[in-house]
């Protein structure tokens, strides 16, 4: 799986993308055939009200499909855990479609004919 991380409004350091590398990277044992994944860190703006809020957004490529994740947190690395656990969900849901997709092709392949 390629993985793609960028910065906004922080600085990247070699902790961060190695931590997102290794988050995003283990959403390989709940769907095999990832492609891509675009990962964007960082802060929205510096003046907000409620302190630093920072965000993670990750876009994640499997065939014929794009799955999109948006989470934010006070914390940077728990933004990162935040959007990587909810992919997690989501890609369980997806290899769950697909699995009753294959169950209805095989169901139908085995009618026996009169």
């Amino acid at each position: 799986m390629l993985i793609i991380t960028q910065a906004t409004g922080v600085d990247m350091t070699d902790a961060i993308k190695e931590y997102v590398e290794e988050k995003i990277g283990g959403l390989e044992k709940y769907f095999d055939n990832i492609q891509k994944a675009e990962v964007d860190v960082g802060m929205h703006s510096h003046h907000h009200q409620k302190g630093k809020v920072y965000y993670a957004e990750l876009n994640l490529y499997v065939p014929g499909k794009m799955i999109r994740m948006v989470k934010e947190a006070e914390d940077l690395y728990k933004a990162i855990d935040k959007v990587k656990d909810h992919m997690k969900v989501e890609l369980e849901k997806l290899k769950g479609k697909m699995r009753d997709k294959d169950k209805k092709v095989l169901r139908d392949q085995k009618c026996y004919q009169e």
